[in-house]
Parts: C-alpha cells; sequence; structure tokens
C-alpha cells in the first residue's frame, strides 16, 4: 500500500501511523477483536487478513498534472475540505468525495501523498507506482479536457509518459469528464469492461484489448511495450524512461538529472539482457 492516503470523509492526509491508529479505533477493529476472541485459533489470521484488506481499500487518481496542483507540504496538518478551491485543489476535493461516495474510505493521489523532496522515497514510490495502481480497488480517471458529449481518445491524457502504466496497472477503471460525469453517462461499475469503452481506447492507444483487461508486467511483448509508450510525452525527459520501469517489472535507479537517452539506454540495456530480444532496439 501507499505510505500516506488520504482520508476521504475528513479529508486528512495520513501515513502509516495514523492510518493504523484510525483502524485501531474504528468499529471493524472492535468486532474483528470480538470475532478473534471466540473463532478457532486455525481462523484468526484469515480474519485478521480479511478485515484489513476490506478496512484499507483504496481509490487512485489518474490526471494530467494542471495549475495549482497541492503538494504534500501544501496539504500536511490541513483538511483538504476547508483548503481554497483553486484548481487543483478543486481537483482533489472532488476526487476524494467521488471516491467517498463510492464507499471507500482512503484515496490517492500523486500530488500530495509523495514527498518529492526526499530522493529516497520519491525512488520508492516510482519503484511501487505500477504495484499501487494493480492493488487499488479502483482508479479514477480524470479527463480534464473532455467535455460531457466529448470523445475519451482525443484526451491529452493519452499522449503522456506515466498514464500508460496508469491505464493498464488497475484491474478497475472509471472514467469522468471535465465537470465530473461519468463518461457517456455509463454506469457501469468497470469502463474495462464495456465493449464500447474497450473500442474507444484501443483507437486512442494502438493497445489490442486483451491487454487493457488483462495486463502482467514483464518482458513478454517487449517490442510492442515500448511501441505503445513511443509517441508519448513527458514533462521531464528522463521520465520516459522511468515511467515504463512498472511495466516491464523492472527496479533500476532513478537518476534525475541524467539525459533522457541515457534513462532509455538503461531501460532498453536490461530489458535485452533479461529478454534476450535484441529486436527491441527496432521500437
Amino acid at each position: 500500500m501507499p505510505t500516506r492516503l488520504l482520508h476521504t470523509h475528513t479529508g486528512v492526509l495520513c501515513n502509516r501511523h495514523a492510518q493504523l491508529t484510525r483502524f485501531m479505533n474504528s468499529k471493524q477493529y472492535k468486532q474483528l477483536v470480538s470475532l478473534c476472541t471466540t473463532c478457532d485459533p486455525d481462523q484468526r489470521m484469515e480474519l485478521v487478513r480479511t478485515a484489513v484488506l476490506k478496512y484499507f481499500q483504496y481509490v487512485t487518481l489518474s490526471h494530467r498534472w494542471g495549475e495549482d496542483e497541492p503538494s504534500l507540504r501544501d496539504i500536511e496538518g490541513h483538511l483538504i475540505y476547508d483548503m481554497s478551491a483553486k484548481a487543483g485543489f478543486e481537483k482533489l476535493q472532488t476526487f476524494c468525495v467521488v471516491a467517498c461516495e463510492r464507499g471507500f474510505l482512503w484515496a490517492w493521489s500523486d500530488t500530495c501523498c509523495i514527498d518529492k523532496d526526499s530522493s529516497a522515497e520519491l525512488q520508492e514510490a516510482i519503484g511501487s507506482m505500477f504495484a499501487w495502481y494493480r492493488r487499488s480497488s479502483l482508479t479514477v480517471v480524470y479527463l480534464s479536457d473532455v467535455p460531457d458529449t466529448g470523445s475519451l481518445g482525443n484526451s491529452e491524457w493519452f499522449r503522456r509518459g506515466w498514464t500508460l502504466q496508469e491505464l493498464l496497472a488497475p484491474r478497475t477503471v472509471l472514467f469522468y469528464t471535465q465537470n465530473w460525469s461519468l463518461y457517456k453517462n455509463l454506469t457501469s461499475s468497470n469502463h474495462k469492461t464495456d465493449i464500447a469503452v474497450l473500442e474507444a481506447l484501443e483507437r486512442a492507444t494502438g493497445i489490442e484489448s486483451r491487454f487493457l483487461t488483462h495486463f502482467s508486467p514483464g518482458m513478454d511483448d517487449a517490442r510492442s511495450r515500448l511501441q505503445w509508450a513511443s509517441s508519448r510525452r513527458t514533462t521531464r525527459p528522463e521520465d520516459i524512461a522511468y515511467s515504463l520501469f512498472g511495466i516491464f517489472n523492472l527496479h533500476l535507479p532513478v537518476l534525475y538529472g541524467e539525459l533522457a537517452e541515457k534513462a532509455l539506454g538503461r531501460l532498453l540495456a536490461e530489458i535485452i539482457s533479461q529478454s534476450g530480444d535484441i529486436s527491441v532496439l527496432d521500437w
């Protein structure tokens, strides 16, 4: 799980200690303790596991960064619902409301749940990002440039580097348009199971629907994976390589300040080393 999560009911950013404290003060914890005192010892670990997984279900946000995105320092020690309704803050507030309305207690956004001043934490976050999206109960994709009647494929979201893994990693995704309406008013609990949405995603990304719905990180179809990323861009040039680490299930050093060519070179060298496929150089 991510180290920090937003508590959707209160709007408080909670570190791991605060998350555990809230759990131990919850009615779910009291019920768990009561059950564990009366159940068979062999059942206790399964009861604990089930209760913890259910309590800590979380929602991730996937979006294009815009103006006034709140950082960790901006929201630490504050209630996000009481803060300024500037563009980025309003997006974060609405995302948490959506997560709360869907019955989730916890939410995560890359803008404010990572300490980007800590190189060690940033390294860990980049190495864990794919897993965090994969283990989320839901990923909310906010398409800020798609009007309610617009087409999903026209969004700049499909041309950014980091959003590729944010599309492939989650098992459950919901697309929201500019005014925070569900795309095409589709009330499905998972847009990845909607045929019309999958067809639109295929057209926008060039990725077959079988990869969109059942993607496994690793070296299979390495050349195709590189091609999916080839038309995408990142604000920091090095990130075009770093954003692919999770897709290939690689854990490499993150060295901000190196040339994009060097970062890509390290990535390609590791892919060839593990896959033995030199055709990836022709992506």
